[in-house]
């Protein structure tokens, strides 16, 4: 979150195994229980997919928002700072450490009932972090909000896709991955203009609230889908040497801390770039190009997978280039801005689809992967970002950025048998 074809055997992301031993007859007929398991039409199942992107959404700004509310957090708590920012840490830090064991402990239960209670899981601890008078029980909830969040991540792409007919596999994920691009530029704005105006706690309310929508609308629209067949399961360990899996997460690492690195330090760029653009203009310029990555994403993610990825790499690379040379002009900023977002809109979708078409049946293992990936970049930005601005000029920031996606495309271009062929 390439193609969505997968081996005629092993349950592939986005087929149900054709007959579970206990639901055909003697003559091999499927008899489906009704109101249990869906099997996928031709046609998109849009309701389910809009509620994972509503999902997805949540996760997003509440993973970011604090970071734009540090000053408020602090006063409400009567806390440093420094200490407020440790909300951000603790929720990626409960992703890290619980993603993969929650995946593998779950991974062969039912989709459904599996979604419900990591989003009720969510729930609560949203709660007691929005109501909690005290630091330490707020990075508690906090921690456990980022475990609920590392589950649903790692189910979400191989659900939407077993909910979906193979032939649009992609085009589901890529609906299933409006959120992030969503939440990026309307939801973490959104969260911080709450906190100003009102108070910190009503961000973290809303959200929470929202959240609980989705509960009701998740029990309601999507439909159920088996999990990870007993046979088809491998130990977590040999999942990243499945060909394919170990070179695509290196791809996310370089992407992803090429992005997060520039994105949690764009402020200190804009400063030295001495230009009249604020950083909440700049994050919605970003946000909105994001959703155009996206929407080119869904058109082309099942036709030229390889071609999207390489092509979606090099316009990062462009992008960061363009920040480097013209720093000192609005348009060339804003330009870069745009091919940017344009860029890494699609990226959740193309590489969750790489990664889920590598793994086959391992698909939720291997997307909790990603996600534990993913954190380790947030980590890794948020140190080496401050490394880089405090010993050097913040302009060093794109040349890391067009640095490392580089390394992106080299190894991306270099995986043509596995991870980014063409077509499996």
């Amino acid at each position: 979150m390439i193609s969505q074809t997968t081996p005629a055997t092993g349950g592939a992301p986005g087929v149900l195994p054709a007959v579970a031993k206990n639901d055909a007859d003697p003559l091999g007929r499927a008899q489906r229980r009704p109101g249990t398991l869906r099997e996928p039409g031709q046609r998109l199942p849009l309701a389910a997919l809009l509620v994972m992107a509503l999902m997805g959404f949540i996760l997003i700004a509440t993973e970011t928002m604090p970071a734009g509310l540090l000053p408020q957090i602090a006063h409400g708590l009567a806390i440093a700072e420094g200490t407020a920012g440790q909300l951000v840490s603790a929720y990626a830090l409960g992703t890290v450490m619980l993603t993969i064991p929650a995946i593998a402990f779950t991974r062969g239960m039912r989709r459904k009932p599996v979604f419900l209670v990591g989003i009720l899981g969510f729930v609560v601890a949203s709660a007691v972090a929005t109501l909690s008078p005290a630091i330490w029980l707020t990075l508690g909830a906090r921690f456990a909000a980022g475990a609920f969040s590392g589950l649903l991540w790692g189910m979400l792409a191989g659900y939407a896709r077993r909910i979906s007919a193979p032939a649009m596999a992609g085009r589901a994920l890529a609906i299933a991955s409006l959120g992030t691009p969503l939440g990026l530029a309307v939801g973490t704005p959104l969260g911080s203009w709450l906190g100003s105006t009102f108070d910190w706690r009503w961000s973290f309310g809303t959200l929470t609230g929202l959240a609980i929508l989705t509960l009701v609308l998740a029990w309601a629209f999507v439909p159920d889908a088996p999990g990870q067949r007993a046979e088809s399961q491998i130990p977590m360990a040999k999942v990243a040497a499945i060909p394919g899996v170990a070179v695509i997460l290196v791809v996310i690492f370089a992407w992803m801390l090429a992005h997060n690195t520039f994105y949690t330090y764009i402020a200190a760029y804009l400063r030295t770039a001495n230009i009249s653009l604020g950083v909440d203009v700049a994050l919605v310029v970003f946000g909105m190009s994001a959703l155009a990555g996206i929407i080119i994403t869904g058109a082309l993610i099942d036709r030229a997978p390889r071609l999207l990825v390489l092509a979606s790499i090099s316009v990062f690379l462009a992008a960061g280039v363009v920040f480097l040379f013209g720093a000192h002009s609005q348009v060339a900023v804003v330009t870069a801005l745009i091919l940017w977002g344009v860029a890494f809109g699609g990226a959740a979708p193309q590489l969750q689809t790489a990664i889920s078409a590598a793994a086959g049946d391992n698909v939720d293992v291997a997307n909790s992967l990603l996600g534990v990936v993913f954190n380790i970049a947030i980590f890794a930005a948020g140190v080496l970002g401050a490394v880089l601005i405090t010993s050097f000029d913040s302009t060093v920031l794109p040349v890391l950025m067009a640095g490392l996606a580089a390394t992106a495309l080299a190894v991306a271009v270099s995986a043509r048998r596995a991870g980014f062929p063409a077509r499996a």
